[in-house]
Parts: structure tokens; sequence; C-alpha cells
């Protein structure tokens, strides 16, 4: 899959994020948050390991989950 050069870099942005926030108890807004976000992290982390920049854009192999992912996202 080729993906824009700004979707590829968020996408490792999110994998790359750390977490500061005080260990707790989760509530149900960071689940939310961590569970939308965890398709994109994959993506990052695919990206990160294996993608071929190629001007404005990237190309990385994915999972069709993930594609379909990617593509939602780039819409």
């Amino acid at each position: 899959m080729r993906l824009p050069r700004a979707l590829a870099e968020s996408a490792v942005a999110v994998w790359e994020r750390e977490e500061n926030d005080a260990p707790g108890e989760e509530t149900p807004e960071r689940y939310a948050l961590r569970d939308g976000a965890a398709e994109p992290a994959l993506i990052g982390l695919a990206i990160t390991e294996r993608g071929r920049w190629e001007g404005e854009r990237v190309a990385v192999d994915l999972d069709l989950a993930s594609a379909g992912t990617a593509v939602r996202a780039a819409q």
C-alpha cells in the first residue's frame, strides 16, 4: 500500500507516542482513545520497520485489516 507522507508521519507519531499519564484506573475515555489508536499505531510500526519512502508517499506491505484502516484514515 502507498500512503501520503502526512498520513504516514501521523501513524509513525502515534506509534512513537509516549504514555505520560500516571498509572491508575482506566476510564472509558482513556480506553476509547487507546482503542482508536491501536490500528494506526500498528501501521506506524510497519512503516518504521519496513516502509519505503518514495518522495511524498511511503510504500509498506500491510495485512488486509490494516490496509482497510489506512484507507479509512486517508478519506
